[in-house]
């Protein structure tokens, strides 16, 4: 009798907590849709368009009127900020040598007016991510390392390179966003004399007797550069680490760089105080994405350094086809690794397609920036930030766009609509901001959407189309309609 009474009163003060924490998770609900139900009633609206004078222009905005049934004959796009993912880390882009140079070549005020465009929220793009190269890239004037060559003990390593033109650049680029910018750095090529080809460019691998002292150049590079008031969050193995290129490169497979960084890197870092830098592996195309991740995050030994993988778009330009699939895959396989896009720029440097607004320079960038982000990635990094006329310097010749050419001729500045195309996500989406739930029902409009700390939504539609297009958002019990021009894009807020 005893037992049947404890039994009955174990069985009822569980119940009790039961109907406690139910009545918990309905008031929490209440009050997450009612923080929702407390936007106002009014969409602020941002348009850039091809062959127009918008350009991240106000356009106005559109009241919400009562819930709308979408048909299938219209083009609409569905909001749900109930249904939370990702958070989100930054936006920004690489402050290479060549960036640096043709910086300190504009005129003073077209470079107040350049760190302004990118790094302030109020008049600018507010960009909050950076990316820089542990000594050269190709695009610089110049392939240099820290070091002697030959010297694997290190003992020679100095930055002084970088204190021309790179590292105040760099600086004047924190400066300008506000004290505080993400940084994570990457190499080319180890020096010459560590590889098997005796050469940074062309390709190569890393020899073995050399993995530890390699480990090592690292971490002097981010001492050096944190001695100098550069703060580095994260770094990524190596760029491009399946392509043998013409200028600095270096292969690994993946059981290669799965190695040396389990067996050396990590291990470096910890040993030199930098453990919690943010390791980001591959730095590489979509297309190899998933065996790359699943060969080096199946191995607990190396997982457990690795923060993230990185990714570039150029796959795209072998076959025009992004595999945006990919890397949904990945972040489907390993939902607690973190997805960065560690680089793109659209490649053969070609004046007149700037001239001539040739949207799928634009395009490229707002396209995959909302693939990318719906499938989980976090962070979105462009290539070069700034580039020359020619879009150099480059001391191999690869010549390419980016979203701001300064003329070094002239000292004046250029601005592309892929430079607006890129402010319709960074000024608006903040770091801390969750993806939400956006879903459009026509391939030619495009959509992501995220909810920011201060719980203002930002919608980015995008109409690929030739034509106008009318098209409306709901959310909730509401719906608005909107017009977009041709080849456009706009940013929704609704606070």
């Amino acid at each position: 009798m005893r037992k049947l009474f404890i039994a009955f009163t174990l069985i009822t003060w569980l119940s009790a907590c039961v109907q406690k924490e139910n009545t918990k998770s309905a008031a929490v609900k209440e009050i997450e849709t009612e923080e929702i139900t407390e936007y106002g009633n009014t969409l602020q609206v941002f348009t850039s368009a091809h062959n127009s004078e918008f350009k991240l222009t106000p356009t106005g905005t559109i009241e919400f009127s009562e819930f709308k049934q979408p048909l299938e004959t219209e083009s609409s796009i569905l909001v749900d900020p109930t249904k939370q993912f990702q958070t989100f880390v930054g936006i920004g882009a690489s402050l290479t040598d060549a960036a640096a140079e043709t910086f300190y070549k504009l005129t003073k005020e077209n470079q107040a007016k350049f760190l302004e465009a990118y790094y302030s929220i109020d008049k600018g793009i507010g960009y909050s991510l950076s990316r820089t190269t542990i000594h050269s890239s190709d695009f610089g004037s110049e392939s240099y390392t820290y070091i002697e060559e030959g010297d694997a003990e290190l003992k020679t390593f100095n930055i002084d390179h970088d204190k021309e033109f790179r590292l105040p650049f760099i600086k004047s680029a924190i400066a300008a966003a506000g004290g505080k910018l993400k940084m994570y750095v990457s190499p080319w090529s180890p020096p010459a004399f560590m590889k098997t080809n005796n050469n940074m460019l062309n390709g190569g691998k890393l020899k073995p007797e050399f993995a530890a002292s390699w480990a090592k150049y690292y971490a002097k590079f981010i001492k050096a550069y944190e001695k100098e008031g550069v703060p580095i969050w994260g770094l990524t193995i190596q760029n491009e680490p399946m392509a043998t290129q013409i200028w600095e490169s270096c292969i690994y497979t993946a059981e290669e760089e799965r190695d040396f960084l389990k067996n050396h890197l990590g291990p470096t870092l910890e040993n030199e105080g930098l453990g919690d830098k943010k390791i980001i592996v591959w730095d590489h195309n979509r297309d190899l994405i998933f065996q790359r991740a699943s060969t080096i995050l199946n191995d607990p030994d190396a997982s457990k350094y690795v923060w993230g993988i990185g990714f570039h778009w150029y796959e795209d330009w072998k076959d025009g086809v992004p595999m945006f699939d990919n890397v949904a895959k990945v972040h489907e396989a390993y939902p607690d690794k973190n997805l960065i896009f560690t680089e793109g720029c659209t490649e053969s440097y070609n004046l007149s397609r700037i001239v001539n607004e040739d949207p799928k320079l634009a395009e490229r960038y707002g396209k995959s920036m909302i693939n990318d982000f719906n499938n989980g990635t976090v962070a979105w990094t462009d290539w070069n930030i700034l580039l020359d006329e020619t879009g150099g310097p480059n001391h191999v010749g690869n010549l390419c766009f980016s979203p701001v050419h300064g003329d070094t001729r002239t000292g004046e500045l250029n601005f592309t609509n892929s430079y607006y195309y890129i402010g319709h996500f960074s000024k608006f989406i903040r770091p801390g901001a969750k993806r939400i739930s956006s879903v459009s029902s026509a391939n030619k409009l495009l959509t992501t959407a995220f909810i920011n700390k201060d719980k203002s939504i930002v919608i980015v539609a995008m109409n690929q189309s030739s034509e106008p297009l009318t098209y409306t958002v709901t959310i909730g019990s509401k719906t608005a309609t909107l017009d977009m021009p041709a080849h456009a894009i706009e940013t929704l807020l609704l606070k």
